[in-house]
């Protein structure tokens, strides 16, 4: 038993908030971040994503221009892609993506399936393979959290109060606690904020 709870993927999940842990603003979006590429440190040990569906279709539509027009401004953010959003823009076009919905079923990406339950996710976790990275959104990854399936969670913290908006642990029913295992201060006053989540 215990090797195979060593061998078993582990369920990271990486988001860009605020110091008072929102996602987006009131209007739906994170306009304090500049770049949507992996500054988490996950692609090298990740061979798949994992996302909830009031997610999916706008990160599909937003990673999908990327990858066919790579020098235009993308859509949300109104800048061309960075580098480093172009080098993720490629990983997704290859990494399988898993959907977490009751209700998607469909998805323009041929690498993309669908999971139902929070079960059929920690089966996921138990495949052969790399690591997953859990994407989002907000609701997704708080029911992961309560369901007790997301080991690590990565947080790049930037230096503002965003007030009104959607927070991360918003939906969070009942307390985790954390094992604090890296800090770095970023540029710009950003904190990256890496913790193991404890099994209470």
């Amino acid at each position: 038993m215990s090797d195979v709870e060593i061998d078993m993927r582990k369920l990271i999940a990486g988001m860009k908030i605020s110091v008072d842990s929102k996602m987006e603003g009131p209007e739906g979006m994170a306009d304090w971040v500049d770049a949507w590429s992996d500054d988490y440190g996950v692609m090298a040990q990740i061979d798949a994503c994992l996302l909830g569906g009031g997610m999916y279709p706008g990160y599909e539509a937003y990673w999908t221009a990327i990858q066919n027009e790579p020098d235009k401004p993308v859509w949300i953010m109104g800048n061309a892609p960075t580098p480093a959003e172009l080098e993720w823009a490629r990983f997704t076009r290859k990494t399988p993506h898993y959907v977490l919905s009751n209700t998607l079923t469909s998805a323009a990406w041929p690498n993309t399936s669908f999971v139902r339950t929070p079960e059929d996710v920690a089966a996921l976790k138990q495949q052969p393979g790399k690591d997953i990275y859990l994407v989002g959104g907000a609701t997704t990854t708080a029911g992961l959290i309560d369901a007790g399936l997301v080991d690590e969670l990565r947080l790049i913290v930037y230096p503002l109060i965003a007030g009104e908006g959607k927070a991360l642990f918003a939906t969070t029913v009942r307390r985790h606690g954390l094992a604090l295992r890296k800090v770095e201060q970023l540029a710009s006053g950003r904190l990256s904020l890496i913790y193991g989540l404890g099994k209470d």
